[in-house]
């Protein structure tokens, strides 16, 4: 909020906004978003984890989390149902150094696919979030040094793939096969950002049988005042 955000939202003027890692309850900063709808979920825990969604559409329905109580306490998803979409809005937990959380993150990826699935047996499904993991080799800058470390372990990579392989697309890899050095997340230490040694782990995933309708996927890294950059879709429906 202190480096440029409200600037970038008014100029970008998109139809939704997606927030991940707010870290805050709804009301503890004056965030004054004119001609948009606020929804936030926020984690039991203060100042963690947390999502937030700003629409100019009014929803037919909202829901947080995903109907599992052991996901229920971080804030990590909510759901927007429109009459030809749903827009879900997502901040995978991250597994930790030591990969302490890995079992619980390959809980949470099985539990949360099914949840998509479940969605896109009734309408076609727009992710949006930062799902901690690069997917393939060409969306971190040195992936054989950072092979078991969290973001990049076969685990968390797999899951990916079971996700894509389950009805889903990923929306920039779609446009942009080949493009690498492509980035939306470089730690704060090591000069990482100054000298592009970033992960891409933020995306837009839609339904397979919407992958048509996209327009563009692009990676704003242009964007600063965050370790991580937006990232944009641009689909007519």
């Amino acid at each position: 909020m202190n480096k440029g955000f409200l600037d970038f939202f008014n100029a970008e003027n998109a139809d939704f906004f997606c927030i991940q890692e707010t870290k805050m309850q709804q009301g503890q900063a004056e965030v004054i978003t004119d001609g948009y709808i606020q929804f936030w979920n926020s984690a039991v825990k203060k100042g963690y984890s947390g999502t937030a969604v700003f629409a100019k559409h009014q929803p037919l329905n909202v829901t947080c989390d995903i109907g599992i109580e052991e996901h229920s306490t971080e804030g990590r998803v909510i759901t927007l149902e429109f009459d030809g979409f749903y827009l879900v809005n997502v901040y995978t937990p991250n597994s930790k150094d030591q990969l302490l959380r890995l079992d619980y993150r390959m809980k949470w990826e099985d539990d949360f696919r099914e949840y998509l699935k479940r969605l896109d047996e009734n309408k076609p499904v727009i992710l949006c979030g930062d799902l901690n993991v690069a997917h393939n080799e060409i969306d971190l800058k040195n992936p054989q040094a950072n092979r078991r470390n969290p973001g990049f372990t076969d685990e968390e990579r797999s899951k990916m793939t079971a996700l894509l392989s389950s009805g889903f697309t990923d929306s920039f890899r779609l446009l942009h096969p080949d493009d690498a050095g492509r980035y939306s997340w470089w730690s704060y230490r090591f000069n990482a950002r100054k000298n592009n040694a970033g992960w891409r782990i933020d995306y837009f995933i839609v339904s397979d049988r919407i992958k048509d309708k996209i327009k563009s996927a692009d990676i704003r890294d242009d964007v600063f005042g965050s370790d991580h950059c937006p990232v944009v879709l641009e689909i007519e429906l």
